[in-house]
């Protein structure tokens, strides 16, 4: 497909996400439940005169440049543009012309938080690279979680760049990561969600995270399905596999259950039960999962103790990042300064406390 003339300024934008509960369970075809956020990637295109490819990040004050020729042939290089790169070739090789840009890289999402920054970096290079011309938003989510993972070397799941796509206000998103239909579940309106940064990240993230979808994948070998959202938590516990990747199993086996316990507590307005499930599900991913840490684990351990929060939970890959909370609207300014203060006490850093607002999918600035 030609390249679309690209004859003026236009900027496109992609949102983050936090992931409520249903941690890991996307790449094992389970139920995820995210919000995208009004945290945000915004790409800004002009026209690259010389025929040439350029990326510049703001935050890093970097341009990476290169001949169009050479787009679809680049090598992963282990570095923030590889993100854009590998989202560049999957559109060639589904037959999009890249055209000659200058992409002007800036983002509110934080980076190593747990918050989906490099799927909102993906989506918004796709729509910048498409420049308006029609793909499917389920074929755009699917390129992106190629280019993760076929070219950034990250086996992940489908759930963040979905997410980033087909996020909408005032909901969550209920993924069916096997069928990859999804439906709305209204949140509590007295209730809010908070993001707490523990400004940490383990290097084990990435080399841990690989090693889980190893272990699932071998679990599922020795109960003879072809992923863990068939599993039956009995089968599990009777069938030989090492007590590691049987704990693996448990994990996601449960926390599939807990994503639609929650939902329906959710549309139920039963923030006790809401709070209970995030409790469980941390438990689960610390000691089952083995992807917390001591300081995400304090997080949470401090942010229950607190009045007016119903339950925490680690979000994201793990080994850092962030914890998402659940509390009551009125408490939100008390439990900011409170959890602050007992991080602060405790190790020495200040986190970040974001307020998780459901926001819109990605899209053109007009």
């Amino acid at each position: 497909m030609s390249a679309a003339p690209a004859e003026e300024t236009r900027t496109f934008r992609a949102p983050g996400r936090v992931n409520l509960i249903g941690e890991h369970t996307d790449y094992n075809l389970g139920f995820v439940l995210p919000i995208a956020l009004e945290l945000e990637t915004r790409i800004r295109t002009t026209p690259s005169p010389d025929g040439q490819l350029h990326i510049h990040s703001a935050a890093r004050d970097e341009t990476r440049s290169w001949p169009l020729a050479d787009v679809s042939s680049l090598r992963p290089q282990g570095h923030w543009s590889d993100y854009v790169i590998g989202v560049a070739q999957q559109l060639i090789q589904r037959g999009f012309d890249i055209p000659a840009l200058h992409l002007h890289v800036e983002s509110t999402v934080p980076e190593g938080a747990g918050l989906s920054s490099s799927a909102a970096l993906e989506v918004a290079s796709a729509l910048a690279f498409l420049q308006g011309r029609d793909l499917d938003r389920l074929e755009i989510a699917r390129l992106c979680q190629r280019a993760e993972s076929d070219f950034v070397g990250m086996p992940c799941g489908i759930m963040d760049q979905y997410c980033s796509l087909f996020g909408q206000e005032g909901a969550a998103t209920k993924l069916d990561c096997r069928s990859l239909e999804s439906e709305a579940v209204p949140l509590p309106e007295n209730a809010a969600f908070l993001a707490v940064n523990s400004m940490v990240k383990h290097s084990l993230g990435q080399s841990a995270y690989r090693t889980r979808v190893e272990e699932c994948a071998e679990a599922s070998k020795a109960l003879g399905i072809t992923s863990l959202r068939d599993a039956k938590l009995d089968s599990v516990l009777a069938t030989p596999m090492p007590e590691t990747v049987r704990k693996r199993a448990i994990h996601i086996v449960t926390e599939n259950r807990r994503v639609e316990e929650f939902a329906a507590a959710s549309r139920a307005g039963d923030l006790a039960s809401m709070g209970h499930l995030f409790r469980r599900s941390h438990r689960s991913m610390s000691q089952d999962y083995a992807i917390s840490c001591p300081e995400i684990d304090f997080l949470v351990d401090a942010a229950v103790a607190i009045p007016g929060c119903y339950g925490a939970r680690m979000t994201g890959g793990g080994f850092g990042g962030c914890t998402v909370n659940l509390v009551a609207s009125g408490a939100v300014k008390g439990f900011s300064e409170a959890i602050r203060e007992a991080y602060r006490k405790a190790r020495g850093i200040d986190p970040q406390v974001i307020a998780c607002v459901p926001a819109r999918g990605a899209g053109e600035i007009q």
